[in-house]
């Protein structure tokens, strides 16, 4: 688990430690559940895929030993 700190509204926060008091949980517990029917909630959505830009630049008219030799004159 990992830790960190949230700033709450005062009307919020006050309410956040009624329900706690009630279910008589934590209210870090409180905050957990919510998150999670949250996300339960929010669409999975999967990650882009990166594709590498390619340009079709026709038919090539050397082959690999002409262009060799092109490149060194």
């Amino acid at each position: 688990m990992q830790k960190m700190q949230i700033l709450f509204p005062d009307p919020m926060m006050r309410r956040l430690r009624e329900v706690a008091a009630q279910q008589d949980v934590p209210l870090s517990e409180i905050v957990r559940q919510a998150t999670a029917l949250w996300l339960d909630r929010m669409p999975k959505q999967a990650s882009p895929v990166r594709r590498v830009p390619t340009v079709n630049a026709g038919l090539c008219l050397l082959d690999a030993q002409a262009m060799k030799e092109a490149l060194h004159e």
